[in-house]
């Protein structure tokens, strides 16, 4: 389906989505214990994937709805020991899922299969697999190309693994979670420095909620093997989705008429709490009150920077969009590893912006906008069925001459469902 949107102008009060990442997190740590409530989740297509992962290692999940809306997630968990799935695991369009699972099914005595959608089955997997090799168990590519469907087997009892760093943080991630239920333990030796760091602050915070330790080393990461998973007793809190709210923020500072409000952004270990920063020295008019979880973005008049993506990649398709509206040049480094998301996001942003008006230039690791030779005007746009593409060109769509539509509206369900619904809330004109 596509959507349209029309110049208009933005403010109000909203509410963050949960934290698609803490979310993914958290329903997997209560599957790795005896079970637990999960507070404030995100259901969305993504975690729902993960959700069926749980329950085809073992766990049972339910939920309670409000209005539709699931906010409270019960969870029995599999006790640190997954059964084999009864059949293929389907990940969909999930790589968190994937990675997550694939190290999961690795504690498993016997054979897992695993696969997703197009896109998941065109995403890197190999230094997964290979860890998992080096730890004893069995780990390939059904095509012998390092990506899905995958065939894993177990158990693994804990050593070291050795990966490279540039990848993906969700190889590390993965490895801790279940190398916590090892016997050995789990030591992840990084071969090239780590890109998207705070998503393994990120890791590291939710264990250490759920009674699980795991400390960064000098050559990378240990979790000590024997550990037990437990969920506290009032259930877990998933805080609010700095990644989503980049988008209001966004429209905020391009497209405001008057303040935009975002409640519930507590701090957390979210590599992208870092687009207040970012905004800030943009020349926005923007202020993050911690201990009340608001943050306040004021319609601003915005100029180039440069800003460096490697630790907090999914702000790219939003720091493209600024650039494209600010006066100047701004230039995105470091941004490689945001070629392997669900599309190519570099390639995308370059083009869809391209088409929009706006003067970008790309190479492998670098993005660079020239704001002040571009004038956005209204067109049909590709999302990639990426959801942080559809968002991010939503808000170009606010400041550009006329109509702009982006197919592939319903895949920001992926991470922000009622996304649409909550720009119209703040008086942004769409259909449908």
């Amino acid at each position: 389906m596509d959507v349209t949107i029309r110049p208009s102008t933005v403010s109000g009060t909203v509410q963050a989505p949960p934290s698609k990442s803490y979310t993914h997190r958290a329903i997997l740590a209560a599957g790795y214990a005896d079970g637990g409530r999960i507070r404030t989740p995100l259901v969305s297509d993504d975690t729902r994937a993960t959700i069926r992962a749980v329950e085809a290692f073992g766990g049972d999940v339910e939920g309670d709805e409000d209005d539709g809306a699931e906010i409270e997630l019960q969870i029995d968990g599999f006790h640190g020991t997954p059964d084999v799935p009864d059949d293929v695991l389907d990940c969909a369009n999930s790589g968190t899922t994937m990675r997550l699972a694939t190290a999961t099914a690795a504690l498993a005595d016997g054979t897992t299969v695993l696969t997703g959608d197009a896109s998941l089955r065109s995403r890197p997997q190999g230094p997964l697999l290979d860890a998992i090799e080096q730890l004893g168990g069995r780990a390939e590519s059904t095509r012998a190309n390092g990506q899905a469907p995958l065939v894993v087997g177990g158990p693994i009892e804990g050593g070291t693994a050795s990966i490279p760093g540039d990848v993906s943080s969700q190889f590390v991630t993965a490895l801790l979670f279940a190398g916590a239920s090892t016997g050995a333990g789990v030591d992840v030796e990084l071969e090239t420095p780590l890109k998207s760091a705070p998503y393994v602050d990120v890791t590291v915070d939710v264990l250490e909620a759920h009674g699980v330790t795991a400390r960064e080393t000098e050559r990378g990461y240990r979790v000590a093997g024997g550990q037990t998973f437990s969920v506290p007793d009032d259930g877990y809190a998933v805080p609010g989705d700095f990644s989503s709210i980049s988008y209001l923020l966004a429209a905020g500072a391009v497209a405001g008429d008057g303040p935009v409000r975002v409640e519930g952004a507590w701090p957390s270990a979210q590599g992208d709490t870092a687009i207040v920063d970012v905004l800030r020295r943009m020349g926005a008019d923007v202020e993050w009150n911690r201990e009340s979880g608001v943050v306040t973005v004021r319609p601003s008049s915005l100029s180039g920077i440069t800003v460096d993506v490697g630790d907090t990649p999914d702000l790219l398709p939003t720091i493209a969009v600024l650039g494209a509206v600010a006066d100047g040049t701004t230039h995105v480094q470091n941004c490689e590893h945001v070629r392997y998301k669900e599309t190519d996001r570099v390639a995308a942003m370059k083009r869809e912006l391209t088409r929009l008006g706006a003067t970008v230039e790309a190479s492998r690791n670098d993005f660079t906008v020239h704001g002040s030779d571009s004038a956005l005007e209204g067109t049909s746009c590709d999302g990639y069925d990426d959801h942080r593409i559809v968002m991010a060109l939503s808000v170009a769509g606010l400041v550009a001459t006329g109509e702009t539509t982006i197919a592939g509206r319903d895949t920001v369900d992926v991470s922000f469902p009622g996304f649409f619904d909550v720009l119209s809330s703040l008086g942004a004109e769409t259909t449908p």
